[in-house]
This record gives C-alpha cells, structure tokens and sequence, in this order.
C-alpha cells in the first residue's frame, strides 16, 4: 500500500475528531449514509443517461444502503451500491482538502466544542465525523464503468494508505473498527435501528440492517410435555430500517415538523432545526415540487465564490445536480432543500437549464415563496430578528440584483438608525417622516459608532430627520445608490456634497459666501491637493469643520470597492472640506493675520474633520506637532 500524508488542515480536523468534538457521537452514522444516498443518486442519474454505464449495470440494478455490525470485532459496516470511487476521487474526498471546505472549517474554528460540532456538516467534512468512534477505519470503493477498485486505510492520525484491490460492483464498503466502550454501544441492532429512524428515515433509497438473530423452535405440546430442549439457532436478517420516500412528495398534512427537520439536517448536514420549511406542490402548466429550509445559522461559506450551492434538482424524483448555483438567485444561495420537476427531461443540461422556460418558472414562483415566508416571519419580531441577524446583508444584494422583487426586498431589509435603538424598515422610516420629507438619508461607514457621533449628523439631529446608519462598508457603499428609490423616496447620502442641507435662502447663503470668501480660498491654497475643494456649510451646529464627497465621487468610491475586492489598489478621492462659518475657530480665522497660525489650523480643520468620520490622517506626526503649537499659543 502507497502511504500518503493528510493535508495540513485536515489533520487538524481529525485530530478535534479523534478527541470527541461532537457532543452526540451518533451523528456520524447520518452522515456517512447522507454520503452513500448522494452516491446511489449519481449513479441512478447516470443509469437512465449515460448507455455504458448502463450497460454495466445488473439489469436489476436497484440503489440501496446495507448497514452490517458485530458485536464480538466490535465493528460497525455501512456499504452501498451507488457511483462509487476510483483513486483520485478518494484523495481527493477524504486526504485533501475538497472545494476548500475543510480549510474554512478549520479557520471557522472558535475553541467552543459544541459550537465548533455544528460546522462539520456544512462544509462537507462529515466522513471525518467516523474518527470520534473508530480506532480504524477501511473504505474499499470502485467506481461505476472503471475496472479497479481501491482501498484507502487510516487511522485517523497523519497517514492514510491507498492501494488497488479487487471488488467486483461499483459503490463504496466503509469498515469501521470501533475504538472504545463507548462507542461499541453503535454496534447494536436498536441503536442502529434508533439512529436511521432518527435521521434518516426519508433517505429515498432503502436502508438493510443485516445481523446475526438467535432463535429458539417452538416446541410441539407433546415435546414440552416430553421435556424435550428447543435447539437454538443462528439465523441471518435483512430487516428494511427507513421508510425510503422522496418525503418531499408526502402530503404536507401527513409530515409533523420533527420529520421535515430530520430530512433538512439528512440533507444539509446541518445539527439545528431550521428557521422556517416551505413546502410546495405545484399543479397546473408545470408540475413540481419544492421544499425549501431556510437554515437557523447562515451557511459559513456563504460570501465565498466556490459556495456550495444548497438546492437539490430531481426530475420525477431522479437526482440530476446539487452543483448548480442558478436554482435560485445567488442573495438566496443560504436556502436549502429540494426541486423535483415533472416536465423536464432527464438528460438536461446546464446550458438547458439556464434557457429551459419550464425552470425559469420555477425559479420564479420559488423566489416568491420564500419572499413571502421571510415576509411572514417578520410578524414576530422576535423571531425576525434573529433571520436579519443571520441574512440581512444577502436581502441588500437581492434589492440590488433582483428588479422584479426590488420593492418586496426593500421592505424586507432593516436598518440601524439615528432615532431607532431597534433596527427599522423603511416603512417605519416613511410612516415616522415628517410630511415635508422626500428623501431616505443614509451614511456609510465602516464603525456604527463614528458614524452615530459623525458631525454631518448634526443638521439632520437639530432639524429632527432620522438617518440610517449603514457600516457595513464593503457592501453599502456599492449597493445603497443602486436602489434608486423606495415608493418613489430616493435614497440620499448625508456624505455628498449635494445632500440636503438646513433651509437657507439664496441671499443668506451668498452673504455667507462673500463673507467667508478669502479664508476659504486660503484654506485651499493651503490643503492644495489634499482637497478638492474648502467651502462653508451650513450641515453643522457643534463641529468646526465635515469632509463631504463630491456627488461625483460616489462611482469612484464604488469603484475602488470593487478593484479593493480584487486585490488592486485605487487612489483616494481628495474630499472636500466644509467649515462652519458660525463656529468660533472659523470666525477668529477668518480675517487672521499670523499666517503660520491659519496654516496650522487649516490642517487641524481637515485632520480632525477626518478623524471624525474614521479615515486615515496623511501624517499623524505633523498633526500632533500642528496641535501642540496651537495650543501653546492658545495658553
């Protein structure tokens, strides 16, 4: 045997495995027999499209799970008959590291036991779970239309083995050699029977507990009467343990919720119920069915680009992808579950997919769905709190990307606030407005509490109009300008220079001007291109001075997001300075003398201005040289 050595990450991984991570050990039977259903449903797709592979199929052939235990080896055997195995996929599956999931498992890690447990499922590392109940564990797998089957041996330290052998059917044997008291209770007719009931009960396909049974013959009257001792017998059973249906298919009538949440943890490998089900028969022009689950946590890989997409498709209950992303929109990639269609056909491809009217229909009417059960969950305010917690960020994508349902989006979105402790909607936002108000205000940032104590706030505090504070920087600041309007209120950012400023007239704002003209031209000169520009303002009441950004600048600053996301670097825009003519260290500036004093301050202004809005001074050293000499003349 070829001995390899397991990546970095994924010893880490069995290492937490090999000292009992999860709380409940049992779970590592739901998930290797989730493995081998996937398995099974590969190689059906493959049996009713592909001709070879049909070919090499027993005519009979019929996708099934055996599950086999002894009690005296103190061994536990899960086998199925699904598309198998060869080399390269049993590296690739269980030594490295597969789609990066392990990886992100292992920098998700947190130090809490239980709630490091609940990440093994959702980034596809559920075999390993096995290495909390084996000293040893051997898979022996050949796959579908190839010649050579292979066995792959660990122990769960730094090694596996991989060598060929010879195994005459396709699918997969994993030999599980149970390493303590403990976990020899797993070696047990009812445990097993208990555990597939538990968790695996609507696996499609059926589940074989084969074991060993001592019977005792019934005696005649006259034997009894006789004396005679019944013989006890070793006899072997196949005793079919699941229900095997497409649950989806079940009358919503007939499921209770603890089966719909056995089948979300079956498929999703998730260990929590579900926030919310949604389970639809569609009769009509299309037929289908969907059960969708919006999970209690967001999926951890959900703002990766090699997401595992959590949707399943079927065709009349034919397993055809759970690869594609386009099943749904990609803000709704944290939904888990199923779609069987009637009406397509078997053999469709991605490019079908993305064409085919029947599952742009689908898709359609899904996205509706689940809009209306997130709609419905926002009744309970309790409860909706803790869905925003977990996916406001993907419904702020969704009322950028999805136009159709922009408005639903919008209202399903909450905001931290000026005036709201709580987070609000919109809705509130419009229905708490004063009547003369036609506009949402925003400001984006990257720290909620600089932007609550920002001085651009100040106008819109003394004149009683709330703003909504977004510092979710990364994404805001592309995404908010992009929504244009909400029942026709345009979204205004408070950190352009063409927001809405406290009334003023014309005449006001001119004698303002002129009065204040030569400082400002001062200042400029000063700053140079530090700024693109110094003007009064009438936007503060307690701050000497702001930085606003041009109207401008608002494409460039989403530029730089998206160049900042693919690693490339853009220039700062310089910003523009506004300084507060009714404040007393702009009015004893203005009209100044000592020249050294106006630069100083000048650049005190700007500096400070900045600090308060969280952004990067250009030279700390200079400031604080600048403010020393201030107030040492100050003193």
């Amino acid at each position: 045997m070829a001995k390899h050595q397991f990546q970095t990450e994924v010893g880490q991984l069995l290492q937490l495995m090999t000292h009992s991570l999860y709380s409940n050990k049992e779970i590592f039977i739901r998930e290797l027999v989730s493995n081998a259903s996937d398995a099974i449903d590969k190689l059906n797709y493959l049996k009713l499209t592909d001709e070879t592979i049909k070919a090499a199929l027993p005519q009979d052939w019929a996708g099934q799970v055996n599950i086999t235990f002894d009690e005296e080896d103190k061994s536990l055997t899960i086998i199925d008959n699904g598309i198998g195995m060869n080399e390269d996929d049993l590296i690739a599956s269980i030594g490295t590291i597969a789609k990066s999931g392990t990886k992100s498992f292992v920098e998700a890690m947190t130090g809490d036991a239980k709630k490091d447990s609940n990440l093994i499922g959702q980034f596809g590392v559920g075999f390993y779970s096995v290495f909390m109940v084996a000293s040893h564990v051997d898979v022996i797998s050949k796959k579908a239309g190839e010649d050579t089957g292979y066995k792959w041996s660990s122990d769960g330290t730094g090694e596996f083995e991989l060598a060929p052998c010879i195994k005459e059917s396709s699918g997969t044997v994993i030999y599980i050699k149970l390493k303590d008291e403990e976990a020899e209770e797993f070696a047990s007719k009812e445990r097993i029977k208990n555990i597939v009931g538990k968790y695996s009960n609507h696996i499609a396909y059926p589940i074989f507990l084969s074991y060993k049974e001592e019977v005792t013959e019934t005696l005649s009257e006259e034997d009894e009467k006789a004396g005679k001792e019944a013989k006890k017998t070793i006899e072997d059973r196949n005793e079919k343990i699941n229900e095997a249906t497409a649950l989806w298919m079940q009358p919503k009538s007939k499921l209770k919720d603890e089966e719909y949440n056995a089948f979300y943890k079956s498929i999703s490998h998730d260990s929590t119920d579900p926030m919310a089900t949604i389970h639809t028969k569609a009769e009509g022009v299309n037929e289908y069915t969907t059960l969708f689950y919006i999970p209690a946590v967001a999926p951890m890989d959900m703002y990766r680009a090699d997401y595992e997409p959590g949707v399943k498709l079927y065709v009349k209950r034919v397993f055809i992808t759970d690869s594609e992303k386009e099943l749904l929109p990609t803000y709704l990639r944290f939904v888990k579950g199923i779609i069987d269609s009637e009406d397509l056909p078997l053999n469709v491809s991605r490019e079908i997919l993305q064409e085919n009217r029947v599952m742009a229909n689908i898709k359609q009417a899904s996205v509706k769905k689940v809009l209306n059960e997130i709609k419905k969950m926002s009744k309970d305010e309790e409860k909706y709190a803790l869905f925003i917690e977990q996916y406001n960020r993907a419904l702020k994508e969704g009322a950028y990307q999805d136009f159709t349902n922009k408005e639903a989006l919008l209202e399903l979105i909450r905001f931290k606030s000026s005036k709201a402790e709580k987070m609000t909607s919109l809705k509130a936002y419009k229905e708490a407005a004063d009547s003369e108000q036609k506009a949402i205000y925003y400001i984006v940032g990257e720290n909620e509490n600089v932007l609550r104590n920002s001085p651009l706030l100040e106008a819109y505090k003394k004149n009683d109009i709330e703003v909504l504070i977004l510092d979710d920087k990364e994404i805001d600041e592309i995404i908010t300008p992009m929504y244009g309007a909400y029942q026709e209120w345009e979204f205004k950012d408070i950190t352009s220079a063409e927001a809405p400023k406290v009334e003023q007239t014309e005449e006001e704002k001119k004698e303002v001007e002129e009065k204040f003209e030569d400082i400002t031209k001062k200042i400029k000169e000063i700053l140079g291109e530090s700024v693109s520009d110094v003007r009064v303002t009438n936007r503060l009441s307690e701050s000497p001075s702001c930085v606003v950004k041009d109207a401008g600048d608002a494409q460039m600053a989403q530029m730089a997001q998206m160049m900042k996301a693919m690693g490339q670097a853009m220039p700062d825009t310089a910003p523009i300075l506004e300084i507060n003519p009714d404040h007393e260290i702009v009015t004893k500036l203005n009209g100044l003398a000592d020249d050294s004093l106006v630069s100083d301050v000048s650049w005190v202004l700007l500096d400070q201005a900045k600090l308060s809005e969280g952004m990067e001074i250009t030279d700390a050293v200079a400031f604080a040289q600048r403010l020393n000499r201030i107030t040492a003349k100050a003193l």
